[in-house]
C-alpha cells in the first residue's frame, strides 16, 4: 500500500476535546466486520456523530460547520483501549493526515503511522493553546512541518517540536510503506549481498 507523501500541511483544524478517547468510541465495533478500508470514515465516531434516530448531532464538532479540515486535534491519551487498526482507517477515511494530542496510546500511534496518518504528540500546555485558539477562531490554522518536526499556530506563530521515529519518518516523507522502503534500498540490499562471503 503505497502513501501518500508528507511534508507540510497546513490546515483548519476539527477539534474533539475529550480525554481518554479509545478506539471503540472512534470506530465501533459492530463495524469492524469488512476487511478493506472502504468506508470507515462515515463511521468516524459514529456514536457521537449520531443520536439513536440516526440523525447527525449538530453538536459535534465533525458535523459543525464552522470546523474543517486534514488535522484532528483530540484530548490526552488519545487511541486507547483496543489494538484495532480500523481505528486508523476510520481517521484516514475521514480525510486527517494529522492527529494532535498531549498523549497517544502506543499501539494507535504505531497503526497511525502505518496508514500514512501523522500522531503530533504535544505538550498539554500547547494542546490547551490550540484548543482555546479554536474556541475563538473556529478557522485558526496549524502547519505542521515532518522535515523540521515542528507544529505552529498560524494565528500566533507559537511553535512546538514534537518526535518520531526516524524510520517512521522517512517513510511519510517519501510515501513508503515497510515493503516500498525495501525496494527503494534494493540497490543497497543487492551490493551487500554481492559482497557477502558465504560459508
Amino acid at each position: 500500500m503505497s502513501l501518500q507523501k508528507f511534508t507540510v500541511i497546513e490546515s483548519a483544524v476539527v477539534p474533539v476535546q475529550v480525554e481518554n478517547i479509545d478506539t471503540d468510541q472512534i470506530i465501533p465495533a459492530r463495524f469492524l466486520k469488512a476487511t478493506t478500508r472502504e468506508g470507515f470514515g462515515d463511521n468516524l465516531f459514529r456514536d457521537w456523530r449520531y443520536d439513536t434516530q440516526n440523525k447527525p448531532v449538530q453538536s459535534f464538532p465533525l458535523n459543525d460547520a464552522r470546523y474543517s479540515g486534514s488535522i484532528l486535534v483530540a484530548g490526552k491519551n488519545f487511541g486507547c483501549g483496543s489494538s484495532r487498526e480500523h481505528a486508523a482507517w476510520a481517521i484516514a477515511g475521514a480525510g486527517f493526515r494529522v492527529v494532535v494530542s498531549s498523549f497517544f496510546a502506543d499501539i494507535f500511534k504505531n497503526n497511525a503511522l502505518n496508514n500514512g496518518i501523522l500522531p503530533v504528540q504535544v505538550s498539554d500546555a500547547f494542546l490547551s493553546k490550540i484548543f482555546a485558539l479554536v474556541a475563538v477562531k473556529p478557522k485558526t490554522k496549524i502547519r505542521v512541518d515532518l522535515e523540521k518536526c515542528e507544529i505552529t499556530l498560524a494565528e500566533t506563530g507559537e511553535k512546538e517540536s514534537f518526535e518520531i521515529n526516524a524510520y517512521k519518518r522517512t517513510c511519510l516523507l517519501n510515501g513508503y510503506d515497510d515493503i516500498d522502503y525495501l525496494i527503494a534500498m534494493k540497490d543497497q540490499i543487492e551490493a551487500f549481498e554481492a559482497k557477502k562471503t558465504w560459508v
